[in-house]
């Protein structure tokens, strides 16, 4: 006797052909789509080597727990004039502070900016920087305790 063999739901080639494209349609989609987030979300700043960079862990987090305990925070500020002001509170007298301003897509070149104390306390660039939006790091001196912080000015 013999079995009689059912041709429903049979393999054929154009079936095994749709499967592929499917199954590397969806893996290509995917990827680029991951692709797509990873290079419009990526900020940009990285380590020249993260070996060497890896090596400072450490110390950089006992900097930032140093620097959180000293309790110091600041605003800033774009004046009428285009020049910068940073307001602190919780920082003693005889600051001593200096700030650099980059652009974030680096369109322009950075600015180094100085300081002078101002009647109302805070402290105000020598000159002013270009319309637009920077990220500036701030930092600032008392005696031995140094306090640094990045914001962006618009």
């Amino acid at each position: 006797m013999t079995a009689a063999i059912s041709t429903k739901g049979q393999l054929t080639g154009r079936k095994v052909t749709a499967i592929f494209v499917v199954f590397f349609g969806v893996i290509m989609v995917v990827n680029f789509t991951m692709a797509h987030f990873a290079s419009s979300t990526f900020g940009g700043v990285v380590v020249s080597n993260s070996y060497v960079a890896s090596q400072h862990y450490n110390k950089w987090l006992a900097a930032a727990e140093a620097q959180k305990k000293l309790g110091w925070s600041a605003t800033l500020a774009r004046l009428p004039d285009d020049r910068v002001a940073v307001r602190f509170a919780g920082a003693p007298d005889g600051l001593v502070v200096s700030a650099v301003a980059r652009h974030p897509l680096g369109r322009a070149p950075e600015q180094a900016l100085a300081f002078e104390r101002a009647a109302d306390g805070a402290f105000v660039s020598t000159k002013a920087i270009a319309p637009g939006r920077w990220m500036v790091r701030i930092a600032a001196e008392a005696g031995e305790a140094r306090w640094r912080e990045e914001q962006e000015l618009r």
